[in-house]
């Protein structure tokens, strides 16, 4: 299962760039977010049990589960950004240091962080770094490397605000299907603000983008089903772990076929942010 779900979101992730090229950002992350929300409702009107646990939540557990939605389609939003500037092979792989923030946040709010943990995170910070050295040409997508790289951290630090906000607040009473089903229904409300500010914001995108769209989201929802399968029936900490490869498969999917060639030091660099980020899981 943590396997299946790193290739689920290693092709979401390099799926993502390729939508926001085709469509724009803001509505590649509409159409995402509001498909999502489509399928969670008809999940939960099947499984109503899942909505009827969530209920049982107090308000200030609703309210904290609508920030972290917050940060969640805020990092989308800046990941899908990243994908537009720059490439597959160097976003993707820096998206994975989202557990360093996860970390610090544990740290900052009492827990101990250990020597190891601390080494992991000194490994990130200089796998991001090295990505950072950009030589070579720039490819007719990639149009501003520091900037990919900016947004692809700035998604790291959103997205393990909201993971670090819902393991302690929100996933113990709303369950992992309520806060889902929350995140996508806040995402689709706050997109839908953006989009309909754009010229033809809600136009229909062309076949061939409704089928890639329609792809990315299916392959998110059933990566975090594999993923949450796995944690349910195995190690979590295990299919964490595993499941982080798939910055990794993005980066092997962009150049195969983007050809996003990489500097040597680059690839150091991206090696060592997969591999803090798997040593920083694991300990964990």
């Amino acid at each position: 299962m943590g396997l299946l779900a790193a290739l689920l979101w290693g092709v979401t992730d390099f799926l993502v760039g390729i939508n926001v090229r085709a469509v724009g950002v803001k509505r590649a992350v509409f159409f995402s977010q509001a498909l999502g929300f489509a399928l969670m409702c008809l999940l939960l009107t099947v499984f109503p049990a899942f909505l009827f646990k969530a209920m049982t939540a107090p308000l200030e557990v609703w309210l904290m589960g609508v920030v972290a939605a917050a940060f969640i389609v805020s990092g989308a939003l800046a990941l899908g950004k990243a994908f537009a500037l720059g490439k597959a092979s160097i976003v993707a792989p820096l998206v994975t240091s989202y557990g360093v923030v996860t970390t610090l946040l544990s740290w900052a709010s009492g827990e101990q962080i250990s020597l190891i943990q601390l080494l992991c995170i000194l490994l990130c910070v200089i796998g991001v770094i090295l990505s950072g050295i950009h030589s070579g040409p720039k490819l007719p997508h990639s149009t501003d490397a520091g900037r990919s790289i900016f947004y692809a951290l700035l998604s790291a630090t959103l997205y393990g605000t909201s993971f670090w906000l819902q393991g302690r607040y929100t996933l113990p009473q709303l369950g992992p299907i309520g806060m889902l089903w929350l995140g996508y229904g806040v995402g689709s409300g706050v997109m839908l603000l953006m989009v309909l500010k754009i010229a033809d914001g809600l136009q229909i995108p062309p076949l061939k983008n409704c089928g890639l769209l329609a792809s990315t989201s299916l392959m998110n929802l059933s990566a975090f089903f594999a993923f949450s399968w796995g944690a349910m029936n195995g190690s979590v900490s295990v299919v964490t772990v595993i499941s982080t490869l798939s910055g990794g498969i993005a980066a092997v999917l962009g150049y195969l076929f983007f050809k996003e060639r990489l500097s040597p030091l680059q690839v150091t660099g991206v090696v060592l942010v997969l591999l803090g980020a798997l040593l920083l899981h694991l300990q964990g």
